[in-house]
């Protein structure tokens, strides 16, 4: 009887627990962002805003949510975080962090008027433009990327994940499980 007992205190303390853990989400997300892949819902981190201010160390975004969140540009560690695709004041970024020691870290962030344009490979040719849309120049590829968005840090082309590996004023490689691709801008 008392092992019962025991037992009938110990499982809801650890539901409590449990629950408490579950909640957390990266510094700067609002409440409630959602988005659909492959029909599940999956929670985004990404934090939407434009640059504000900022140096090689400390950035200063102003989310779409009129918050004002500055980004400490170095993991805990003191390595350098690059924003990919580099940024200026007045810039739109989607970024991805976390707290440590009460400081919002960037642990991605892409430059969003960067990513933008027409890039080309030896297979593909397409254009990426604001608001969510792409355009595939090849006619006969099978599977032509039509949309576009980022979702907690990865670039989705379509239904498929994409890290930004490196994002330049001319270049743009993108890594999957598949392998790392490299494109080209067209002027």
């Amino acid at each position: 009887m008392r092992k019962l007992v025991i037992v009938a205190l110990i499982v809801p303390l650890v539901a409590l627990l449990a629950s408490c853990n579950s909640g957390k989400k990266p510094a700067g997300t609002a409440k409630g962002d959602t988005a659909s892949v492959a029909g599940d819902s999956i929670s985004d981190s990404t934090v939407y805003g434009k640059v504000v201010d900022g140096g090689q160390s400390v950035l200063l975004l102003q989310t779409d949510a009129g918050d004002t969140i500055e980004y400490v540009l170095e993991n805990e560690f003191g390595e350098p975080v690059r924003v990919q695709g580099g940024y200026n004041v007045g810039d739109r970024l989607a970024v991805v962090g976390y707290k440590v020691n009460g400081e919002n870290i960037v642990r991605t962030a892409i430059n969003l008027l960067s990513l933008q344009g027409q890039w080309t490979s030896l297979d593909k040719n397409f254009t990426i433009e604001e608001g969510g849309v792409v355009h595939s120049s090849v006619e006969a590829e099978k599977n032509p990327w039509t949309s576009w968005k980022i979702l907690n840090g990865k670039l989705m082309l379509n239904r498929q994940a994409f890290d930004v590996v490196s994002l330049g004023a001319d270049s743009l490689a993108l890594e999957d499980s598949t392998g790392i691709y490299v494109y080209k801008r067209q002027k």
